[in-house]
């Protein structure tokens, strides 16, 4: 990732891809379930939905995300399924679906008998943690977003390995 300048109300972006053997469907009963993204995330411990109930992702339907990072501790959020079109689109807001702290996306899309997988996700424009950070050290915002931009880069690039394998192999 190239330095970019950005500050926290840019809403800056970060986006990965991976060709995945695996037909759209597939991928998506992976990047669909939050409960199998704990499995192959570096930060998120445990997802639930909400309201208890096993099944579908939906607009609407909530979920609980718990999350550990080294220098920044251990958190709890709820997000918000925002777009759902199975099987290319999967979109999430965290904390708040008009005004999230963040906003997480896969799509997929059909490829040479496989599926193009990208994950992509926005800061901002809600405050978060790392809001925090830069009104304690607003002269270093841009770096303090990039650091953590680059981060999401490195992490996400591992998640879609993760998808990849287990979309390849086969199993839930």
């Amino acid at each position: 990732m190239e330095w970019t300048g950005a500050k926290y109300a840019d809403k800056p972006t970060v986006e990965v891809e991976a060709w995945v053997d695996a037909v759209p469907e597939r991928v998506w009963s992976i990047v669909s379930d939050v409960r199998l993204m704990p499995e192959m995330s570096q930060e998120l411990q445990a997802a639930e939905w909400c309201d208890g109930v096993e099944g579908a992702a939906a607009v609407g339907r909530r979920f609980v995300g718990r999350s550990r990072h080294d220098a920044l501790g251990e958190w709890e959020t709820t997000s918000h399924v925002v777009e759902c079109d199975e099987p290319r689109v999967f979109t999430w807001a965290v904390h708040d679906a008009e005004t999230p702290t963040a906003l997480w996306r896969f799509t997929l899309e059909p490829e040479n008998g496989g599926t193009k997988l990208r994950q992509w996700m926005q800061l901002g424009p809600g405050r978060s943690g790392l809001s925090l950070a830069i009104d304690q050290m607003p002269d270093k915002e841009e770096k303090i977003v990039f650091v953590r931009l680059r981060e999401f880069e490195k992490a996400m690039t591992g998640t879609l390995a993760a998808i990849k394998e287990r979309a390849e192999a086969g199993g839930a």
